[in-house]
């Protein structure tokens, strides 16, 4: 697929599904955009969405159990800033530069 208004579209998608709904929508958008899409770039930025999901899943998870440490909340509040903040740095990066896939920092890839 050398159509890069459509890679540019499905990229910015997989990263702007966050803004979307719930869990399921959120997650189930950039699946499946993976498993659709045939552009490496479209998948690359499918995986690495799912992996930004995936750990603001577990982050949250881990700071609300260290609520009862004090600690906990403003890390919370962090986690709300980086979870809002993040995929709009990711959506200008894959239209400004749609043959590059977005890597978000300090996540892990376990896709």
């Amino acid at each position: 697929m050398e159509d890069f208004a459509q890679r540019k579209l499905l990229s910015a998608l997989c990263h702007g599904s966050i803004f979307f709904s719930s869990l399921f929508v959120s997650i189930g958008i950039p699946i499946a955009i993976l498993f659709i899409s045939e552009d490496s770039v479209v998948k690359e930025n499918a995986k690495e969405a799912i992996n930004f999901h995936i750990n603001l899943y577990l982050y949250a998870i881990i700071f609300a159990l260290l609520i009862f440490l004090v600690i906990g909340i403003p890390l919370l509040v962090l986690l709300g800033v980086a979870s809002f903040v993040m995929p709009i740095i990711a959506i200008v990066h894959t239209l400004s530069e749609p043959n590059k896939p977005y890597r978000y920092p300090l996540i892990w890839r376990l896709l």
